[in-house]
């Protein structure tokens, strides 16, 4: 008789897949060790305004929220999704292609062709989710993907997922644009990629001159106006509306968790075949639709930043005043002038960058710390974003508690910025 034989297996160690995360946490424990507080943990007890909030027990003017115009707290929005929530209940738990289009969908959709002035409109769960449809959806396997090298990571993400070929030109380089456009093959599709304003350094592309390179090479022009929605432009419609090429660019993308004070994102366009990308848009298809009460509540703000000329002229002045004041104070500034509603105050290096944050939300500052990746290499900053209805008194405070916290923090000013 045979015998049977048996095999005993030792199991192997698994290999650990969060392993190459290590030198980040190493790097964040060496923060936290030094005595700073944890800049990405922040927690917000109570929320008093769009430009106050306690912040681990302190009251704190908030200057990091992208709440350009103050919509968070207005009434008539609030009111809006409050009688949503009552009459369509929380959620649709369905994609916009099934069961999740509601009469409030349907609604945003037609404010936000009426603010753009466009025939199509289509808006998705986030506004991240709206570059990585639209990008990936747009150019695909054979086609050219030429993007400035300081897009957001939903534009990079977007251009992972498409398949299409990637290129990459230096930030707001025309030259280097039309470069790179004329090494394509001109029978290939092509789709430039491009943002009114960029989130890091607030600065504002030449826009004209990048569609106008663009165009001449047989591209179609995507702009993202996340970060212009609501002030730039006679309508508020983003800076491609400012510097006069909307009739040039093929689709706008943006998002309502900025001047809008929700959260969701979308894309407008007068391209006569827009509404197919419903049905092959795959982060637009295969997720849930957003809630009735937040629809609603983006509609009427959209419906109400019509017509906000003087939120728009105040979100100006507090920009010009908190842009001068550091400059005249000796802080290092990404832009020379105030180009955006973002004053990014450059830092000489991450634990520089680390304390002066941990000093100003102790002092009752918000702003954002940023860091590479998410800035380009070697670039740190402190990202200040100014809301409409930040009065000069608060502009004021925190001017002098950047000025102290620079002197608790041992950085060195310039005297003459």
């Amino acid at each position: 008789m045979a015998t049977a034989m048996t095999e005993t297996t030792t199991a192997a160690e698994p290999v650990d897949l969060l392993a190459k995360f290590d030198p980040i946490i190493q790097t964040r424990e060496q923060l936290l060790a030094a005595g700073v507080e944890d800049p990405f943990n922040l927690v917000m007890e109570q929320v008093l305004s769009p430009t106050r909030a306690v912040c681990n027990g302190r009251d704190t003017i908030l200057l990091g929220t992208y709440n350009y115009m103050g919509m968070t707290f207005d009434a008539d929005v609030i009111e809006a999704g409050r009688q949503a929530l009552t009459d369509f209940g929380a959620g649709t738990t369905g994609s916009r292609v099934l069961n999740g289009t509601y009469q409030t969908h349907a609604a945003c959709e037609e404010a936000l062709k009426d603010f753009y002035g466009m025939s199509h409109a289509m808006v998705f769960s986030t506004g991240y989710q709206a570059n990585l449809g639209m990008v990936s959806t747009l150019a695909g396997k054979g086609d050219f993907i030429i993007l400035d090298a300081d897009s957001h990571a939903s534009i990079y993400d977007g251009c992972k997922m498409s398949n299409a070929d990637i290129v990459r030109f230096r930030h707001n380089d025309v030259a280097d644009l039309e470069k790179r456009l004329k090494r394509l093959p001109p029978e290939a599709g092509k789709l430039v990629v491009l943002e009114g304003v960029y989130s890091m350094l607030g600065d504002v592309a030449p826009l004209p001159e990048l569609v106008a390179v663009a165009k001449a090479h047989g591209a179609m022009v995507l702009v993202d106006e996340a970060h212009g929605m609501g002030f730039f432009g006679e309508h508020g419609r983003g800076v491609y509306e400012e510097q006069g090429v909307a009739d040039d660019v093929d689709f706008v993308v943006g998002t309502f968790s900025k001047s809008v004070g929700t959260v969701g994102g979308f894309c407008v366009s007068n391209h006569p075949k827009f509404e197919i990308l419903r049905l092959v848009c795959r982060p637009y298809t295969f997720t849930a639709s957003l809630p009735p009460a937040v629809i609603a509540c983006s509609t009427t703000s959209i419906r109400k930043l019509m017509t906000a000329h003087d939120k728009r002229a105040r979100l100006w002045e507090a920009t010009r005043r908190l842009h001068g004041g550091l400059k005249a104070r000796g802080f290092r500034l990404a832009t020379d002038t105030p180009e955006s509603a973002i004053v990014s105050v450059l830092m000489p290096d991450q634990e520089t960058t680390a304390l002066m944050w941990s000093t100003l939300i102790e002092l009752g500052v918000y702003v954002n710390m940023s860091r590479p990746p998410a800035t380009p290499a070697g670039v740190f900053l402190l990202r200040c974003s100014i809301c409409a209805l930040h009065s000069d008194e608060q502009i004021d405070i925190v001017l002098a508690k950047f000025e102290q916290a620079a002197q608790m923090a041992q950085l060195a000013l310039h005297e003459h910025a």
